[in-house]
C-alpha cells in the first residue's frame, strides 16, 4: 500500500494548533517559496493556518519565523540606501539587470516586501535605482596621512561609481573577460588603474573592472 492510501489525521478545523504545528507549517510553506525566509503576505496565501494565529502565538509575525528557523523576510524602515545596496549586489552577482525572484535567494537579504511597500513594485525600485545610480555623486574628502590635505575623492569606491564602472564594462573583466553572465560565481572587483598608493585617483577613468582573479594577481607596481 503506498503511503498516499493510508489514513491520515487531520486537524480539526477551527480547534487550536500547536506551537510545533505552526512551526511545522511555516516551514512547510517556506520550502515552497523560499528556503530561508517567508514574509507575512506569501504565508497568507499558502498556510494552513491565519497568521495572525501564529503572531499571536509567539508575540510577532517575526518571532513566529525566527522559531522556525527562518530569517526575517519583511524587515520594516529600510532605508534607501540598504535597499539600493541590495539591487547592486544581485545585479553584480547576476552580472545583468535582476528579475523580481532574484529577491528569494542568497546573495539578496531582503525580500520583495520592502521594496513593494517604498516603490509600489520591483519596475519602479529598479528605475529609482538606476536614477540614483546614475546621478554624480561626489566621494567625501579623504585626509592623506602625513600631510593634512584632503585628496579628492577618497579611495573607497562609492556604490553610484562601482556601478558606473561595472556597467561601463559590461560587467565583464577587462584583463580576462570573465563574467557572472556567463560563469555564475564570478566575483568582480573595482580596480584602480593607476593605484592609489601612486597618486591615482577615484574616478572612473582611473577605474576598472576586474575578476577576483585578476585583481588579485594585479601588482600596485607602475
Amino acid at each position: 500500500m503506498s503511503d498516499g492510501s493510508k489514513f491520515q489525521l487531520e486537524r480539526v478545523p477551527r480547534s487550536p494548533a500547536s506551537d510545533e504545528e505552526i512551526i511545522a507549517d511555516i516551514q512547510r510553506v517556506a520550502g515552497l517559496v523560499a528556503p530561508n525566509a517567508i514574509s507575512f503576505r506569501a504565508y497568507s496565501k499558502l498556510g494552513s493556518i491565519h497568521p495572525a494565529t501564529a503572531a499571536l502565538r509567539f508575540g510577532t509575525w517575526n518571532k513566529a519565523i525566527v522559531a522556525a528557523g527562518l530569517k526575517v523576510g519583511s524587515e520594516r524602515d529600510i532605508s534607501d540606501d540598504r535597499l539600493f545596496e541590495n539591487i547592486m549586489q544581485l545585479w553584480e552577482f547576476y552580472g545583468r539587470q535582476p528579475r523580481v525572484r532574484k529577491l528569494t535567494r542568497p546573495p539578496s537579504t531582503i525580500s520583495y516586501g520592502p521594496y513593494e511597500r517604498r516603490f509600489r513594485s520591483w519596475t519602479n525600485a529598479l528605475k529609482q535605482f538606476v536614477e540614483y545610480a546614475n546621478s554624480k555623486g561626489a566621494e567625501p574628502p579623504t585626509p592623506d596621512k602625513g600631510t593634512g590635505s584632503s585628496r579628492q575623492p577618497g579611495r573607497s569606491v562609492s556604490l553610484r561609481t562601482r556601478f558606473r564602472v561595472l556597467k561601463r564594462d559590461n560587467f565583464t573583466c577587462r584583463a580576462c573577460g570573465a563574467s557572472p553572465a556567463l560563469k555564475p560565481g564570478t566575483s568582480l572587483h573595482v580596480d584602480h588603474i593607476k593605484p592609489w598608493s601612486h597618486g591615482g585617483e577615484t574616478i572612473e577613468e582611473n577605474l576598472q573592472t576586474l575578476c577576483a582573479t585578476c585583481n588579485l594577481g594585479k601588482s600596485n607596481v607602475l
